[in-house]
């Protein structure tokens, strides 16, 4: 067979074909070459998920007492100093007022003075006025029984002619007028008081309370006690510090039992219940975590400084008089806890719009996959239709770039980045077609 010869022109154009061959060659190869992409994957395992809040309270007692200067004066003497234990009636501080015990007992006395005029106006006098009156009465009867046995004897010797009819009379008169003594007596003993002059005696013995009780409240006033047992928290003098009516002296608290005063954002307060489980820390004790409860949910939203938010109470179930009063504490909040759930990282759920999406690796692909989402904390989200447990889902580009449905993948070094939660994968992502 004789081979074909070809010209120059012909030449040239098998060179060019060649050249055009190479450089499309070339081409696809760069383009190959800059499409390429690594991203981190995960797979979708069974855990443990919960939903929590998280936001910074104030402690506060349940049971204090606020003791306050009740007049303008100086302090006497301090009887307990800070973290002290008192007792109900223990005298805690008391201010200047050298007269508040005289005060006390001339009230006293007269309240005493007021009951005993009372209870002799009740009775008809004293009891020495009594005694005189039952002696009079009873020497007025003997007289009247005497009278009465004089006059029956000279009506039987008038009968006889041995008496006039003027001792008779005179004898008459005697008897009448020892009858007269008798009821008199009676009477002024059994009435010896008018209904005015009793309720005069009773308003005398209420006039004479009043007086008592305002001399206590003024030495109470000048002499504070405590009214409950629990601890000196806060002391705000010192011996003879003058304070104002009204100025807080010390303060006593059973720190047993202590509560929360929380504020969480708006967006929250409608996920927020009582019973909820709260976790309490505090960086004055950070090896120490307290636990509670939400004891009253919030009720309204309200303006702080710039914020919206709705006020939460939070009893603490574990105080063992550790966490103080008006300290600046954390608390998290367990919204939902849900137990061995499917869940994937937070970074590979999407959204787009009213849906969800991941990117599940799928035979060497990305494919777009929708899912329904359960809890969604900051970490993971839970996923309750869409993904089965065999399941891997990429989770971003390592360069950032967009993913895309369909995309081939190549897979590249793994690492294990999970804590235990997966492996992630590092993949190699290429161009529809490519392989």
């Amino acid at each position: 067979m004789t081979p074909v010869r070809l010209d120059s022109k012909q030449w040239r154009i098998v060179a060019i074909a060649g050249m055009a061959v190479l450089v499309i060659w070339l081409v696809i190869g760069l383009s190959r070459h800059e499409e390429a992409v690594e991203v981190r994957t995960a797979p979708a395992i069974y855990a443990d998920l919960n939903q929590e809040v998280t936001t910074n309270g104030t402690v506060i007692p349940t049971s204090e007492f606020q003791a306050r200067a009740n007049f303008p004066g100086i302090i006497e003497k301090l009887y307990v100093e800070l973290g002290a234990k008192v007792k109900p009636g223990q005298m805690l501080v008391s201010m200047r007022d050298p007269f508040a015990t005289a005060r006390v007992a001339t009230a006293n006395s007269a309240l005493q003075a007021a009951r005993a005029g009372n209870e002799n106006t009740l009775k008809g006098g004293s009891q020495d006025e009594r005694i005189a009156m039952a002696a009079d009465l009873q020497h007025a009867e003997q007289s009247r029984a005497e009278a009465a046995k004089s006059l029956a004897s000279l009506k039987q010797l008038k009968q006889r002619g041995a008496a006039s009819a003027a001792e008779v009379t005179a004898a008459e008169q005697k008897l009448e007028a020892a009858n007269t003594t008798v009821e008199m007596l009676r009477e002024k003993s059994g009435g010896r008081f008018s209904k005015q002059d009793v309720r005069s005696a009773a308003a005398h013995v209420r006039d004479a309370q009043e007086a008592l009780n305002s001399a206590k409240l003024q030495f109470a006033n000048a002499n504070i006690t405590s009214p409950m047992a629990g601890t000196v928290y806060a002391v705000q003098v010192t011996a003879y510090d003058f304070v104002p009516m009204g100025g807080d002296l010390l303060r006593v608290a059973d720190l047993r039992s202590v509560e929360v005063r929380a504020y969480f954002d708006e967006p929250e307060i409608g996920k927020l219940q009582a019973g909820q489980k709260v976790k309490i820390t505090w960086n004055g004790r950070p090896d120490r975590v307290w636990h509670g409860h939400i004891k009253q949910a919030p009720v309204a939203a309200m303006a702080l400084g710039p914020r919206s938010v709705g006020e939460c109470i939070i009893s603490v179930d574990d105080s063992k008089e550790d966490l103080l009063p008006n300290t600046n504490i954390m608390l998290t909040v367990t919204i939902q806890q849900h137990h061995h759930v499917l869940t994937v990282p937070r970074a590979a759920l999407r959204t787009d719009g009213p849906s969800n999406y991941v990117f599940r690796v799928v035979d060497g692909r990305l494919q777009q996959t929708p899912v329904v989402p359960g809890i969604v904390n900051l970490d993971r989200a839970e996923i309750t239709k869409g993904l089965s447990g065999n399941d891997v889902v990429a989770l971003n580009a390592v360069d950032n770039r967009s993913l895309q449905d369909g995309l081939a993948v190549r897979t590249g070094h793994g690492s294990d980045a999970g804590g235990g939660l997966g492996r992630l994968l590092r993949m190699r992502i290429l161009g529809p077609g490519q392989r």
